[in-house]
């Protein structure tokens, strides 16, 4: 699997910014299939930071109710990976204004 297609897109939220100021930990929509060597390799590639840990979490899909009718539709689930890197280091783009 390329690297690319490892690493899905960033999740910001309130507390993963927290986690971004505090800790040094990032938070990624990561690939089911992927395991936490390739996510840890991956991200050292990418983005040129020395990783400490990774953490996973397989987050199932939620039901809503959709249409006119109401009817229940399941979204899918995905699994998120919070990555702690090196002190000192940063990844672009995560930057916190104000």
């Amino acid at each position: 699997m390329e690297l690319t297609q490892i690493i899905k897109k960033p999740i910001i939220t309130e507390k993963s910014t927290h986690l971004v100021t505090e800790e040094n930990r990032y938070t990624f929509q990561v690939d089911k299939r992927v395991t936490k060597s390739q996510i840890k390799k991956a991200v050292e590639l990418l983005f040129g930071v020395h990783v400490v840990g990774v953490k996973t979490v397989n987050i199932p899909g939620q039901t809503q109710r959709v249409g006119r009718t109401r009817r229940l539709v399941k979204l899918p689930g995905f699994k998120k990976a919070v990555i702690e890197i090196k002190k000192g280091e940063k990844i672009e783009g995560f930057e916190v204004g104000g």
